[in-house]
């Protein structure tokens, strides 16, 4: 199975299992573990949440120990937070503003999560131990995955 049908197949599964599910961190919890186990080189998953204008808390996470707080105005993940844009990161070591929360990250990718009406709610960030992991169809399946969840989210909240 090609990388594009995996997501597909990922978003399709991670959509039915939190059809009726009404518990943000329950909805959060259940994508970041299936991200998590569909790919081999996601070596740390979990999502940053906005808990107040400019800061982002840890959320549910697989795999090491993450920051607990990132300010908007560092890191990738504040980056993207800040910019509302993905950030794709080949080489971490190459990045000045990269927070080292594991020695081994070599590569990172984070997206932001956004209700329909723009909001940011958080962002998603994958690491991986592999120089280069995240390409063009990782973006696109995961801005998939975010859009997805920004829209549970803004119904859950409706």
């Amino acid at each position: 199975m090609s990388r594009d049908e995996q997501y597909e197949e990922l978003l399709s599964n991670i959509s039915a299992m939190v059809a009726d599910e009404n518990d943000w961190i329950s909805v959060m919890a259940t994508a970041v573990c299936e991200l998590h186990h569909t790919f081999d080189f996601f070596n740390w998953t979990g999502i940053y949440r906005v808990t107040e204008p400019g800061v982002l808390k840890i959320g549910p996470y697989q795999g090491t120990h993450g920051c607990l707080t990132i300010p908007f105005d560092k890191g990738v993940c504040g980056a993207s937070a800040r910019s509302k844009k993905t950030q794709l990161v080949p080489d971490v070591s190459k990045r000045s503003d990269h927070i080292a929360c594991s020695a081994t990250t070599q590569s990172e990718i984070v997206i932001p999560i956004c209700t329909p009406d723009g909001t940011l709610i958080g962002v998603l960030d994958v690491d991986s131990d592999e120089l280069n992991a995240f390409d063009d169809t990782d973006i696109s399946g995961l801005e998939k995955i975010t859009t997805f969840l920004g829209v549970h989210y803004a119904s859950i909240k409706a």
